[in-house]
This record gives C-alpha cells, sequence and structure tokens, in this order.
C-alpha cells in the first residue's frame, strides 16, 4: 500500500559483457554534483591529466534528494559484492524513489532532464581525443581497431589564435551557431555536420585552427590518412567508425593521394601486407566526395584562407610570448614593415621566442626587424631576377624574330 514507487537502473556489468550502461554512468555523472553539495558519503577517484584531477562520485547505500518542478525525489546508490570472499566481481544500481502521483512528471520529463544534465556535464569534462587510422590489414586483429587514439593536449584556443580579428569573429559566431542549431538542421532536413576548406601556405596556422576548433567545440579530431586506404568502400567504413561531436581531419588531400581518377597516367601505391606488398590506391575524388555528400550531405561550406601575418596577428603574437600590447619605438616599425613584406605567423613567433635567458622583449623585437629586413631583400632579389628572366625572354624572341626576318631575305635571293 506504499504510496512510492521505485525505479531501478542496473550498471549491467557482467562477466560476458564488461560494458557499463549509458543510462547509469550519465546518472551517476549528474547525482555526483548534488554529491558535493548534500551527501555525507562520497566515493573519491584520482584521475591524472584530468581537467577535475579529484572526481567525487556518490557514496555506497547513500541517499541524495533531489528536486524537479517543485518535486521531490530520493536517489540511493546501491552496491552488492558477487560474494563474500570476492570484490573482483560486484554488482551495482542507482535506485529513484517518487511520490506515484507524479510518476508521468518523473518518467516522461525527470529522467529525461538527469539523462542529458548527464551526458553534458560528461562531454565538458572529459578529455578530448586525437584519433588516427590503423592500416586495413590490421582490422581484423582482436587488439586493432580501425582507429587508434591519443589524448588530445594541444593548448591552442581562439583568444591566442594569430590572425584577423574580424575573420576570427566570423568563423566563431559560425561555429557558434552550428552547435546550437541541431534542431534547425533536422527542420530543414539536412545531416548535422559543417564543412570546412582551410587553405593557405605553409606556417600560416592551419593546423593550429583546427586545434582552437577542436578546444572550442570540445571535440575530437580524427585526422584521416588517405594513403593508408585500399579503396573508397575502407573510406567509407573508417568515416562510418566515427563518433558524434568530432572533428574529420584531410590534410593536404592533393598531395597526399592522386585524387583527380586519371589512374592510366599515374598509380599511387599503397603498401598492404595482406597482398604481400605494394598495391594500387583506389580511393577517387567522386569516392570522397560520395562519402561526404552521400552519407553526411553538404560539401565545403566555409572557406577559410589562413593567409600571411598581419599587424593585428603580431599583436596578438606579442600578448601570447610576452604579455606586452605596445612599443612606441619598434611596433610602428613592424606595423609598416609587416604590411610591406610576406612573413608567416610561424616564423614571427619564431622570433619572437626568446633563443636564450638573456633575451628581452625588445631584442626579440629587433631580431623580428632584421628577419622581415631579410625577407624584403630576398623579394627584391627574387623580383630583380624575374625582370632579368623576362628581358632574357624577349631578348630571345627578338633574335628569334631577326633570325627569321634574315633567312626570308636569303630565300628570296634564293628563287
Amino acid at each position: 500500500m506504499s504510496p512510492y514507487i521505485q525505479i531501478n537502473f542496473p550498471d549491467q556489468i557482467s562477466r560476458k559483457h564488461l560494458q557499463g550502461s549509458d543510462a547509469y554512468t550519465c546518472i551517476k555523472t549528474y547525482l555526483s554534483l548534488k554529491s558535493l553539495e548534500r551527501a555525507k558519503r562520497l566515493n573519491a577517484e584520482v584521475v591524472e591529466n584530468n581537467l577535475t584531477p579529484l572526481v567525487l562520485t556518490l557514496g555506497d547505500n547513500e541517499e541524495i534528494i533531489d528536486e524537479f518542478n517543485g518535486v521531490k525525489v530520493w536517489w540511493v546508490a546501491n552496491l552488492k559484492y558477487n560474494s563474500q570472499n570476492d570484490h573482483s566481481y560486484e554488482k551495482k544500481w542507482l535506485t529513484l524513489t517518487f511520490h506515484k502521483r507524479y510518476r508521468d512528471l518523473i518518467t516522461t520529463s525527470y529522467i529525461k532532464h538527469v539523462l542529458e544534465e548527464g551526458k553534458m556535464i560528461t562531454m565538458k569534462n572529459r578529455k578530448l581525443k586525437l584519433y588516427t587510422n590503423n592500416p586495413s590489414e590490421d582490422w581484423w586483429k582482436s587488439s586493432k581497431k580501425k582507429w587508434s587514439s591519443i589524448t588530445f593536449e594541444h593548448p591552442a584556443r581562439f583568444e591566442t589564435l594569430a590572425m584577423d580579428p574580424k575573420k576570427k569573429e566570423e568563423i566563431i559566431d559560425d561555429l557558434i551557431k552550428f552547435k546550437t542549431g541541431k534542431e534547425y538542421y533536422a527542420n530543414v532536413g539536412k545531416a548535422w555536420k559543417r564543412g570546412y576548406l582551410l587553405f593557405g601556405p605553409p606556417g600560416t596556422g592551419k593546423s593550429t585552427m583546427i586545434s582552437a576548433m577542436a578546444n572550442f567545440m570540445n571535440y575530437d579530431v580524427y585526422d584521416l590518412e588517405l594513403t593508408t586506404i585500399n579503396d573508397n568502400n575502407e573510406l567509407k567504413r573508417l568515416l562510418i567508425a566515427t563518433s558524434n561531436k568530432s572533428i574529420i581531419v584531410i590534410e593536404d588531400i592533393d598531395c597526399s593521394i592522386d585524387l583527380t581518377g586519371k589512374r592510366k597516367e599515374k598509380k599511387d601505391l599503397v603498401y598492404n601486407s595482406k597482398y604481400f606488398g605494394p598495391v594500387e590506391s583506389k580511393v577517387t575524388l567522386s569516392g570522397l566526395l560520395n562519402c561526404i555528400d552521400g552519407i553526411w550531405r553538404g560539401r565545403m561550406d566555409m572557406h577559410i584562407e589562413m593567409s600571411y601575418c598581419s599587424y593585428e596577428a603580431f599583436k596578438v603574437l606579442a600578448k601570447n610570448y610576452w604579455n606586452v600590447e605596445s612599443h612606441d619605438g619598434l611596433f610602428p616599425i613592424i606595423e609598416k614593415m609587416i604590411g610591406e613584406i610576406n612573413i608567416t605567423p610561424a616564423d614571427v613567433a619564431e622570433n619572437l621566442m626568446p633563443k636564450s635567458i638573456g633575451e628581452d622583449f625588445e631584442t626579440c623585437l629587433k631580431n623580428l626587424i632584421q628577419s622581415l629586413e631579410n625577407a624584403k631583400k630576398k623579394e627584391e632579389k627574387k623580383a630583380k631576377e624575374k625582370v632579368e628572366d623576362v628581358e632574357a625572354q624577349l631578348k630571345v624572341e627578338e633574335d628569334k624574330q631577326e633570325f627569321t626576318k634574315e633567312n626570308k631575305n636569303v630565300l628570296s635571293l634564293l628563287d
């Protein structure tokens, strides 16, 4: 005759299937915040290289009271060992207790709220991962998967990214619009994905941009190496094996493999021990585009040119490396020279980084000015050589025309 209802959420761990319940994990994460405020018994776990090194969770058989829309509910974390002498296997579950008059509210709204909050907290606190694809001949091995991963710890952020502030703001706005646009994409019937094409000379920050995007979105990164893929089917299987909330990176497409489809003129060979030697790669441009268009739709939604260092980008680097925003004597010189000479952010950063303990900020600025002067001399030398080449080519053409004219006269006399 009790007016209360109980719902159990088991961890569902068994000897055969050592895979925990997603619902259990999400609820436990949600309750961890409540535990810090109200619980008297907590379980602690120290996690290295984590955003929160000390992770506190609800203690065994501890009760937590939660409230949702004015309704109180009770959570209890239950733990039971398989036997008194065997602590290696345990049964764990969470019990939710509430009054039966609120059954519809709890089962339709509250539990959904708890799961969504738990997922959001997990995504926020988790460590990002960098994935690389394994050769397909290793996929069948039990210890090998299509992707291998390591912790992604690149510190790049948009605040420290050296590029034009206006362009940077446009990219950030586009990412925010995409991140909050799940419902919009569903309404218009498009897959919830976004494509970016980064292009520019080496050293202009393309890889740093990707890292800044990953940290801003809190997304994992999948670094797809096309040269290890045998054909379009393998490419599809790799892309399908990626997870949500991730960035798939394909670097230097035009250099890594021949995607023009002209296989008769050139063959790209991929080493595959399964076939005892190199085999012809059959990854094509159409296959790549079909994977992007056919599975997720859309191609490159935004083109981002990573150009040479501007004065505004230089000031960001000066702030990053020295926490200095101005220098009356040298900043104006650098502003003028950067406006006239092409130099990459990577080269500017190299000059701003001290090479010894004795180098101060002013010394680094002078090193940068010297580097800019050297770059200017090289550009002037190249321009002069180009003019000389053009003049030499014109001279050759004039000589040819003169020779042809003389030959015509000779032919006339012979006639």
